[in-house]
């Protein structure tokens, strides 16, 4: 048994569609100044051997550190642990799959079809046959209630027509535009309230309550248990729905979305669709989490203590508590953590390369782009659903070591189905189809005895080549009957790999050339499970020269969640032309909303020295209907947060020209708090390639010899492996060559050239 100090271990867990990977760390017995680092790879689905994956894995992980055997469906006492990170695509799997948790929409009425109208969107407008996504809501309830903006948009005299408040908030002019009759304050009757956005409100109709609760009771009684609240400007008149979600929670509704607190922007739809996916998703992800605590002591769940404690990764790549975690943010959970590892082990900030993500998993691929900042998107379409909230710029694609492999009207296909973890693909014991995994093995990519042995009953065994060779010698006996001049089984295979590998530069393409930016100009920073198989080939297909892949890159989701920081944020309507006269309360607004996002980080508990702070305003030119999230930096116009000249140097870039004689108007303000939970990483891997000292490796560190098949080349059958344990600082590997690690395998292709460095596999193309 090995003496560790309670509170000293740190675990992170990334449960992806095939894998579930976790990384630990815990200090040194020998050196406690230090620490060591410790990765496990486990299938995500093995009921035969196990409920819950991550829960799984930290329990491998404390038998490891502590050296007690810890039986299956033992309590996992937390005393040891630090904290535990985690990032799931439970939420995701759910809104792909449709199995979200049943609900009912309560809406303003006579606005009953607004989310099933949508916004006319037509994606596909040449089909014949034209399928909608059925609404997330399996009812809809009408709330009698109303309330409308004073004036109307588009008065050329807008300022000068419209209600003025005192600082009380009580009416010091009225309205005298358009449609006022002379008597009142406004264009109608009613009473007039200030709105959050500094808007004037009139209050047509306020709800009858006795009559809500017995529409509420009623759903209850019929088994809801989760409703979506949406009514028109609730934005910036919140008060309607929040009386609604009061009653709700105490009939018992154990979910409650109520879309100003979630979302308080304008735009209904949007707004509508995103409170029914999280009424939607988080009873499931809530349910998952109830599950996973189940295995732990109760102190884990207690949100009063700083340790040990739960920490999840959001959408937008920081981490949250439990009480702010959610479905709406939980959508690109699993991959966030990946756009965080590579983005702080990949970015010099004296260099500034940009660089691009490649994150192969079992089931996609994902991409995205990182220059200096994550680029977040605010509105995004996920399964047909179109979800307003902050995430990650992340493109993708459904080709990854599970993709199935077909070959349909004389076509070779590589996805989108994926063979998952249950039963996987033909290789993994358990019957599955022929997926790239199996295509990879064939080609000598992948070679059993250094893979993962846990497959079969046991497992315990390792991959069976033999199962993958009969699968393809069969499709290769339908292909070519198909040919008038047969193809070699690798040719085959091979022609496989490369469909694979168009299909994951697909989006890579459109993150880069499609906005205007040269794709060569790019560092690749490959990772995910089958990354090292694939990155030389797509970083030669796309005209990039240099591949990063980091020692932990096929754990790289579960190692950028020991990196991430923690997040806040406040946001606020807003409904203000930004101008010189304008802009010292947009500012004051700024100010306030800063003081409560850096008490909330101070009550988490980071110093004040920790807590970092992002203003941004979500800016539109007025008339147009685009607005776009504007942080200002220091090279834009004065540099003392000009957010217009920052507004329109982005407009400028995102659409080509600038409307010059357009107001500009401010539809939100808001606060992003970031909370640093390390301080530095050291220096980057470029400084380090620049001063090391590159020995070319002793061959009689090869540790075999295999044979494996290599475009324009063939079969090369005595092509090296090293084992990146064995190699040392600064060895340069020349291509053609395999490095494989406990949990990786890394293809070098002809001509190509790999240099280690501390943290990295340093790879140049020629």
């Amino acid at each position: 048994m090995i003496a560790v100090p309670d509170r000293s271990i740190r675990i992170c867990a990334d449960r992806g569609g095939t894998f579930c990977d976790v990384h630990a760390s815990y200090p040194d017995p020998e050196n406690p100044k230090s620490r060591k680092e410790l990765v496990i790879k486990l299938l995500s689905q093995d009921p035969a051997n196990y409920q819950d994956a991550p829960t799984e894995g930290i329990r491998r992980v404390l038998e490891i550190v502590t050296g007690e055997r810890i039986p299956r469906g033992t309590v996992l006492s937390t005393d040891k642990i630090d904290y535990i990170r985690l990032s799931t695509t439970v939420a995701t799997n759910a809104l792909l799959e449709r199995k979200g948790h049943k609900h009912a929409l309560l809406i303003t009425k006579g606005f009953k079809d607004l989310l099933l109208i949508g916004n006319q969107a037509r994606p596909r407008i040449f089909d014949l046959n034209i399928k909608r996504p059925t609404p997330l809501y399996s009812e809809v309830v009408e709330v009698d209630e109303r309330v409308t903006l004073v004036g109307y948009t588009s008065d050329p005299q807008a300022e000068k027509h419209a209600v003025q408040f005192n600082s009380d908030g009580s009416v010091r002019k009225g309205y005298t535009g358009l449609g006022w009759d002379g008597d009142g304050f406004a264009d109608g009757p009613g009473d007039i309230v200030q709105g959050i956005s500094g808007e004037a409100v009139r209050i047509m109709k306020r709800p009858d309550l006795e009559i809500v609760k017995r529409d509420l009771q009623r759903l209850f009684d019929s088994g809801y248990r989760s409703i979506a609240i949406v009514l028109v400007h609730s934005y910036t008149f919140p008060d309607h729905e929040k009386q609604i979600g009061q009653l709700a929670r105490e009939i018992g509704f154990t979910q409650v979305s109520e879309s100003s607190r979630l979302l308080p922007m304008i735009k209904m739809v949007p707004r509508g669709v995103s409170s029914t996916a999280d009424a939607y998703l988080t009873p499931i992800l809530q349910g998952y989490l109830d599950g996973f605590f189940t295995g732990f002591d109760a102190k884990l769940r207690d949100g009063r203590l700083k340790s040990p404690r739960v920490e999840f990764m959001g959408s937008d790549g920081g981490l949250l508590d439990l009480s702010n975690f959610s479905g709406l943010k939980s959508i690109l959970s699993g991959p966030a953590g990946g756009v965080v590892g590579y983005a702080l082990t990949s970015w010099d900030e004296r260099k500034k390369y940009p660089i691009i993500g490649l994150d192969v998993g079992g089931t996609s691929t994902d991409v995205s782009r990182f220059d200096g900042r994550y680029e977040v998107v605010y509105e995004t379409t996920t399964a047909g659903v179109t979800i307003q909230s902050p995430q990650l710029d992340i493109n993708t694609v459904a080709a990854g070591g599970g993709s199935c492999l077909t070959f349909r009207n004389g076509l070779f296909l590589a996805g989108p189905e994926s063979a998952g973890a249950e039963p996987g693909p033909a290789c993994y014991r358990k019957g599955g189809p022929l997926a790239v995994t199996d295509a990879n093995l064939l080609l000598g990519r992948l070679i059993p005895d250094y893979f993962p042995k846990i497959f079969g009953k046991n497992e315990n065994e390792s991959l069976d080549v033999e199962a993958s060779r009969t699968a393809f010698e069969k499709l290769a006996l339908e292909i070519n009957n198909s040919q008038e001049v047969p193809l070699e089984l690798d040719e085959i295979i091979y022609g496989f790999i490369k469909v694979a590998n168009e299909t994951m530069c697909r989006p890579i393409r459109a993150l880069t050339e499609t906005r205007g930016y040269s794709t060569g100009s790019h560092v690749l920073a490959s990772f995910g499970g089958a990354g090292g198989q694939h990155a030389c080939e797509i970083a030669s297909i796309l005209g990039i020269k240099t591949v990063l892949i980091h020692r932990y890159s096929s754990v790289l989701s579960a190692y950028g969640l020991a990196l991430a920081d923690r997040v806040y944020e406040l946001q606020e309507p807003s409904s203000t032309f930004y101008s010189n006269s304008t802009r010292s309360s947009l500012l004051a607004r700024l100010d306030k909303l800063t003081k409560a996002v850096q008490a909330e980080l101070a009550h988490q508990g980071f110093e004040d020295d920790r807590i970092r702070v992002e203003r941004m305003l979500n800016m539109r030119f007025d008339g147009t209907d685009t607005a776009l999230m504007v942080l200002p930096v220091q090279s834009d116009g004065n540099g003392d947060e000009d957010f217009e000249a920052a507004f329109k140097k982005i407009y400028k870039a995102e659409f080509g020209f600038l409307l010059e004689t357009k107001n500009i108007v401010v539809d939100d303000i808001k606060v992003r708090g970031i909370g640093k939970t390390f301080d530095s990483l050291g220096e980057s891997v470029y400084s380090e390639v620049e001063g090391i000292e590159r020995t070319p490796v002793d061959q009689s560190k090869a540790s075999s010899r295999n044979s494996v098949y290599f475009d324009k080349v063939g079969r090369v059958r005595d092509t090296p492996v090293f084992l990146l344990d064995n190699l040392s600082l600064g060895d340069e590997v020349v291509g053609p060559a395999m490095v494989i690690d406990d949990t990786q395998t890394i293809v070098i292709v002809p001509g190509a050239r790999a240099v280690l460095t501390r943290k990295h596999l340093y790879l140049t193309l020629e």
